[in-house]
């Protein structure tokens, strides 16, 4: 079962470029309250890899986010904010509840962080999150996050089953609450999650644009194909919508691009 979810757009790691956006998010603060806690590891796990310039930005920014006064886009610890996350990467941390009937203790309760982006864009986008939740729901959170800054060692919640994961889970849409694998989509998502698992993320994302899937080859030839196909059907000439086009074209050439010098590397 779902507890709470944080989904964090940001440029992936092999671009020189650094964007921060904030994706879907299920953060309850009501009951046990998973999704101030979420919110906490995520800037618990991250805030000690900040750089020192970072460290002396942070809390300006975070009393911003605190009084409901961060405004989007901005710069904030050498990243930019923006609300657009088209060509940006996603980093997936949930807090779910696992093995219900299954053991006699009960259920295990899961804080999966997704740790192959950044350290400093999921910090950024977990305070962003904080800062969008209402009020009353803010104040709460970042009584969490303040503890997380103030002692990030710490602050891990206990009780739970942490889990790190490597390569975060590509393509696969939020679930909405409820029980893993009903109607919410996630049985769907398992053969995914299990078929990338171990593609490094830049070579998943540039075969997920070219529409390759995890146990597909990249030959030259066959990105080449597959590149000036969707070229073609992304190209305003070719009767496609010119809004977006520009990205939507760079984004299938750096794409491109990446899996060529995989490919050549290989060779």
């Amino acid at each position: 079962m779902l507890l709470a979810e944080l989904n964090v757009r940001h440029t992936r790691r092999h671009q020189p470029t650094r964007r921060v956006a904030l994706g879907d998010t299920y953060l309850p603060t009501s009951g046990p309250g998973y999704g101030p806690i979420l919110l906490g590891a995520v800037v618990a796990d991250a805030a000690p890899y900040l750089d020192d310039l970072q460290r002396d930005q942070l809390g300006r920014f975070v009393d911003d986010a605190r009084a409901g006064a961060l405004r989007v886009p901005r710069i904030a610890l050498r990243y930019r904010l923006q609300t657009d996350v088209h060509g940006l990467d996603r980093s997936r941390h949930r807090i779910v509840s696992e093995g219900l009937g299954e053991s006699p203790s009960g259920p295990a309760v899961v804080l999966e962080l997704d740790v192959h982006g950044r350290p400093a864009s999921q910090l950024l986008g977990a305070v962003m999150a904080a800062a969008a939740l209402p009020a009353t729901a803010r104040r709460l959170a970042f009584r969490v996050v303040d503890a997380a800054l103030t002692r990030p060692r710490t602050s891990m919640p206990e009780g739970m089953v942490v889990r790190r994961l490597a390569h975060g889970a590509p393509g696969v849409r939020p679930a909405a609450p409820g029980p893993v694998g009903a109607a919410s989509g996630a049985r769907r998502a398992e053969p995914l999650i299990d078929a990338w698992r171990g593609v490094p993320a830049e070579r998943r994302w540039a075969m997920e644009v070219l529409g390759l899937r995890a146990d597909m080859p990249t030959p030259r030839d066959e990105v080449q194909r597959r590149f000036r196909r969707l070229l073609r059907l992304a190209h305003p000439d070719h009767g496609a919508s010119r809004s977006g086009a520009a990205e939507r074209i760079a984004e299938l050439r750096e794409a491109r691009d990446l899996l060529l010098g995989i490919a050549a590397r290989a060779r």
